[in-house]
């Protein structure tokens, strides 16, 4: 172990020593401290995203059914050129 580098980045980040806040009126719990957590607008914003998203189905059904119907039926049809262009697409963003 280096201990040279761990004392570089002692260093670095230095000794930080804690510092009491004011307690708020009303805020402490029963022992005397209390925990806040403050978000950001754009962190609210990201949490509310990721619930969504959460939230929204895996499969939209609507799609499924319309497209199985449509192969049952024999009506499906894949056009040629969307399906080169796609497959050259996926081909060439391996590389």
């Amino acid at each position: 172990m280096r201990i040279d580098a761990y004392n570089q980045i002692k260093q670095i980040y230095g000794n930080s020593k804690l510092r009491k806040t004011d307690e708020k009126k009303g805020a402490t719990a029963k022992n005397g401290f209390c925990d806040q957590l403050m978000l950001s607008d754009a962190g609210r914003d990201a949490q509310i995203a990721k619930q969504a998203v959460r939230n929204a189905p895996d499969v939209r059904a609507d799609m499924v059914s319309s497209l199985k119907e449509r192969i049952d039926n024999g009506t499906y049809e894949v056009s040629t050129e969307d399906f080169a262009a796609k497959l050259l697409e996926k081909y060439n963003g391996l590389f």
